[in-house]
């Protein structure tokens, strides 16, 4: 019998691409926002039920972040052996993030001033009022000294218990520094955190695998909590809000691709199942593991996409400024109050400061905007009840905008230190050398013909850290 006859009463199996389709996380999420917008219309009080879904896969990757961060952080600055290295990768990285972040607020204030989505409500100021506000909204909101302290953790340990990004990658840096200062005694600890680095990579893989659920509550909770007529109401507000993120995704992202030689259409391609999942899941805590682990895939250096990356969401936080500077502006427009241009200079300028440390989690743009208005005498914090109700679903834009703000920065830091293989990554983008989910993630770089098949493992390690020091500026295999 020939391999292709199937033997006599057997059934069929499902064809194979439709298998690989399905197996495919990306389909599998889009199926699980398609269904959750589904229930939560069809059903909306079962749909409201199934927050708890969304609620516990995002729980149980935000609790991998901190030590996720903590081993490659460490691990990428003892691999650099130079301090220098890692402040100068720190300094660029955060000179980029205010040029982008400002660009990004410029741009929504803009937007917000032609279009005038507020214009015409004429909402009187004291039918407004703050109860139906979240806590964190009217709360007393931090001064720039408490905002520097609070990145200190009371202890070593507690940082990797909180939810802030910011005490984790400090301790990360000061810990990958002792190592550094520790000589052989800390050699062996390096590799010991490069191994527990693979095996929390392994953890995330298997978390991963219930992002469809986590997508489908989510995306259920929303539609059936707030529905569309809520959306239909305040839609100028919204869609001009998602038209100018995507803007700024595809023209001013655009652009720094092309500068550093890339294309922004590929990469979105090649991170398509981290923004479905974001998509349903209003967060972008859930793709940091995957997108650190993307973004060394595509050629960049561990060091810099351990450094950039996090730091990342929360300094560099594209779709909050956008959203910061539309919104505040929208209230004014709907109280009938006029802003002048050197007001909203000024809220621009306040802006830069509250929306850092705001980390990727559903709300935290609406507290940025809270803090925002707390901190200018020009518009109500009570005003926030007028958009409260839709910023559910401008969520969604600010953390795609983020999530892929982030990615560029990353790979345009890598390009400007040096520590970018730009042939890999235009194969990986082209698709020639496809992500494969696997806890080995560091794509350090091997000679042409070396390591034999007979080399020891020490002679790998050796390359990655002479890899990883400068002496060889190229983090991955050329491609091909």
């Amino acid at each position: 019998m020939s391999r292709n006859d199937a033997a006599p009463g057997t059934v069929k199996s499902p064809p194979s691409r439709l298998r690989r389709l399905l197996s495919l996380l990306y389909v599998q999420c889009l199926i699980g926002v398609l269904a959750g917008a589904a229930v939560g219309w069809l059903w909306p009080s079962f749909g409201a039920d199934l927050k708890p879904l969304g609620d516990g896969f995002i729980s149980l990757v935000r609790m991998m972040i901190a030590p996720v961060i903590f081993c490659t952080v460490v691990h990428g600055i003892a691999s650099m052996g130079n301090a220098r290295a890692v402040g100068r990768v720190s300094l660029k990285a955060l000179v980029y993030f205010e040029v982008l972040t400002t660009v990004a607020m410029v741009i929504g204030l803009v937007v917000v001033n032609v279009v005038q989505p507020g214009s015409g409500l004429h909402v009187d100021p004291s039918t407004l009022s703050t109860k139906g506000l979240p806590p964190e909204a009217t709360a007393s909101h931090e001064s720039l000294s408490a905002f520097l302290l609070a990145i200190v953790p009371d202890t070593l340990l507690s940082a990797l218990t909180g939810h802030e990004i910011l005490p984790v990658l400090l301790i990360s840096v000061l810990f990958g520094f002792g190592l550094n200062a520790a000589g052989e005694a800390g050699a062996g600890i390096t590799q010991g955190i490069e191994r527990l680095s693979k095996v929390l990579f392994t953890l995330i893989r298997w978390i991963m695998r219930l992002a469809p659920i986590g997508a489908f509550g989510s995306m259920a909770f929303t539609i059936g909590n707030y529905g569309l007529d809520t959306l239909r109401h305040l839609f100028l507000l919204v869609g001009s809000f998602w038209l100018t993120a995507l803007f700024f995704v595809l023209v001013v992202l655009g652009t720094v691709m092309r500068i550093n030689g890339l294309r922004l259409l590929p990469f979105l391609r090649y991170i398509k199942e981290e923004l479905l999942i974001v998509l349903g899941t209003s967060s972008s805590e859930p793709v940091l593991p995957r997108m650190m682990a993307k973004l060394q895939h595509a050629g960049a250096s561990k060091p810099v996409v351990g450094i950039t990356l996090p730091a990342g969401y929360s300094f560099n936080l594209d779709g909050t400024a956008i959203y910061l500077t539309m919104g505040s502006v929208f209230l004014a427009q709907a109280l009938g109050i006029d802003l002048s241009l050197t007001q909203q200079l000024s809220m621009l300028a306040v802006m830069l400061l509250t929306s850092k440390g705001a980390a990727g989690v559903t709300g935290s743009g609406f507290i940025a905007l809270a803090a925002t208005l707390s901190a200018v005498p020009h518009v109500p914090v009570a005003a926030l009840a007028l958009i409260f109700g839709i910023d559910r679903f401008m969520s969604e834009a600010r953390a795609l905008t983020s999530v892929v703000g982030n990615g560029v920065a990353t790979l345009a830091v890598a390009k400007w230190e040096g520590q970018l293989d730009e042939e890999r990554a235009k194969a990986v983008l082209r698709g020639e050398l496809p992500y494969t989910s696997a806890p080995e993630i560091d794509h350090t770089p091997e000679p042409q013909g070396e390591p034999t098949p007979d080399a020891k493992p020490e002679a790998v390690e050796d390359a990655d850290l002479k890899a990883a020091t400068g002496a060889d500026r190229e983090p991955v295999p050329a491609a091909g």
